[in-house]
C-alpha cells in the first residue's frame, strides 16, 4: 500500500477514536418513560415510594407478582389496602367484580391512575375529563389537598400538558381529597377540578387520584412535593396490611433479554460496540483466501479412442488388411445382435434381410448389397485398401440410419 494510503486510514482510525471517546463521555440521556415499577430508579418509576412505604409502614407491606382476580380467590383472609398505582389502570371485568367484592367486606382499594374504565366510574357516579393549560405556553399545573389538616403547599408540575380531573360528582357519597388547576393569563376565575375523591363503598372505601405521577421518583424528591404525597398516603389504614400491587405496570418489572445486562451498562455496551466494529473490520480486511492459488488439473483424457487408433494403423502399416476387415466385420455382426437383436447365422436368408431392414430403418437393397459384400470379403484371402474403405462407409452409413442421423 502507498505512503498516501496509510495516512488515510490513519486519519480514519484516530475520527473513529475520537468519537467514541465524545459518545462515551456524553451525559446519559435520561429515561422519562413512565414505568412506576417498583425497583426503578428513573424519574417516573416508584423505587422511592416503596422505599417510604417500607419505613412508615414497618411489617404491613406485601408486593403482589399476579393479578388481583388470582390473588383475592386464593384465599378468603386476605384483609387490609390493595394499592394500584400506574399510568393506566384498566382491570378486566371479572377483576374487577372480584375487586369490589372484596372491598364491599370492609376492604380498601387505593387506585392511581390517569384514566379508568367506565364500568369502575359508573359503579361510583363519577366521569372524567381532560383539563389543558389556559393561555400558558408552557405546561403548569397546580396540585393542592383540601383537607385542612394537611400541613402542606400547593405544588406545581410542568411536565405534562394536560392531566384528567373527575366530573359529575355524587356529593352525597363522594369526599373530595384533592384539587387541580392551571393559572391564567387573563381575569377569568380560575377554575378548580377534583382529581383525587374517596367513596364508600359497602363495609369498606374506594380511593382514587387521577395523578398517579405524585408516586413517582422524580415527583417525591423535587422540592417539598413529599408533603403532598404523604397527604394521600395519610387515607391508607395503618392499621391492616397494604398489598402493593405489582402487575398491572407499563415497564416490566424484570427483564428477559440476556443482553440488557451489556446495552444498559454504559461500559459493557461500548465493549459490545467495539466488539461488533471490530469484527466488521476483520471481515471486510481478512475476509480473502490467504493461501496460494490452487493450480488447475486437467483431467485425463480418455485414450480408449488414441489406443485403438493406434493399433489400426499399425495392422494397416503392416498390410494386414485380412485382419482388420475380419474385426471390423465381427464387431459389425456384435453391433446387429446387441442394438438390433437379430440373428446373423445366416446373413442371405430372406427373412432375415427383411427383418434386419426394417428394424434399421435401411432401404432393403442396400442391405442386401452390404450383406453381400460382407459375405464376399469373409470369403476372401487378400482383400484391397479400396475395399475396406468401401466396407467401412456402408457400414457407417447403416449405422447412421438405425440411430436416424
Amino acid at each position: 500500500m502507498s505512503k498516501k494510503g496509510w495516512i488515510y486510514i490513519v486519519i480514519g482510525v484516530l475520527t473513529l477514536a475520537a468519537i467514541f471517546v465524545m459518545e462515551y463521555n456524553k451525559p446519559k440521556k435520561i429515561n422519562w418513560f413512565p414505568s412506576y415499577v417498583s425497583h426503578h430508579k428513573i424519574p417516573y418509576g416508584t423505587y422511592v415510594l416503596n422505599d417510604l412505604m417500607e419505613k412508615y409502614f414497618p411489617n404491613k407491606i406485601q408486593r403482589i407478582q399476579k393479578p388481583p382476580f388470582e390473588f383475592l380467590t386464593r384465599t378468603d383472609s386476605i384483609k387490609g389496602t390493595y394499592f394500584f398505582v400506574n399510568e393506566s389502570v384498566a382491570f378486566e371485568e371479572a377483576e374487577l367484580n372480584t375487586l369490589l367484592d372484596w372491598v364491599d367486606q370492609g376492604n380498601m382499594l387505593f387506585v392511581a391512575s390517569r384514566s379508568f374504565e367506565k364500568k369502575l366510574l359508573d359503579t361510583l357516579h363519577l366521569e372524567q375529563q381532560n383539563i389543558y393549560n389556559d393561555g400558558t405556553l408552557e405546561p403548569l399545573f397546580y396540585f393542592e389537598l383540601v383537607n385542612p389538616k394537611i400541613n402542606h403547599k400547593r405544588v406545581e408540575f410542568t411536565k405534562d400538558y394536560y392531566t384528567t380531573s373527575f366530573d359529575q360528582l355524587d356529593t352525597l357519597h363522594t369526599t373530595v381529597l384533592g384539587q387541580v388547576y392551571s393559572p391564567s393569563d387573563s381575569t377569568d376565575t380560575i377554575t378548580k377540578h377534583v382529581n383525587s375523591i374517596k367513596q364508600a363503598f359497602g363495609k369498606g372505601e374506594i380511593v382514587l387520584t387521577s395523578f398517579p405521577k405524585a408516586f413517582t421518583n422524580y415527583f417525591i424528591l423535587k422540592d417539598n412535593n413529599l408533603e403532598y404525597t404523604a397527604g394521600l398516603l395519610s387515607y391508607l389504614d395503618r392499621n391492616g396490611q397494604i398489598y402493593m400491587d405489582n402487575f398491572h405496570k407499563s415497564g416490566k418489572s424484570f427483564y428477559t433479554s440476556p443482553m440488557y445486562l451489556f446495552l444498559n451498562t454504559k461500559e459493557f455496551k461500548w465493549a459490545y460496540y467495539l466488539i461488533l466494529i471490530g469484527a466488521l473490520i476483520y471481515i471486510i480486511f481478512e475476509g480473502k483466501r490467504k493461501q496460494r492459488a490452487i493450480p488447475v488439473v486437467t483431467p485425463l483424457k480418455n485414450q480408449t479412442l488414441a489406443f485403438t487408433r493406434t493399433i489400426a494403423d499399425m495392422y494397416f502399416e503392416k498390410g494386414e488388411l485380412p485382419l482388420i476387415t475380419k474385426h471390423k466385420i465381427d464387431y459389425f455382426l456384435e453391433y446387429i445382435r446387441s442394438k438390433l437383436h437379430a440373428s446373423t447365422q445366416n446373413l442371405e436368408d430372406e427373412a432375415f434381410l427383411r427383418n434386419l431392414a426394417m428394424r434399421s430403418n435401411t432401404d432393403l437393397k442396400e442391405v442386401k448389397a452390404l450383406m453381400n459384400l460382407i459375405s464376399k470379403l469373409k470369403a476372401k484371402q487378400f482383400v484391397t485398401e479400396t475395399e475396406l474403405k468401401n466396407l467401412n462407409q456402408k457400414i457407417q452409413a447403416f449405422k447412421a440410419n438405425v440411430d436416424g442421423k
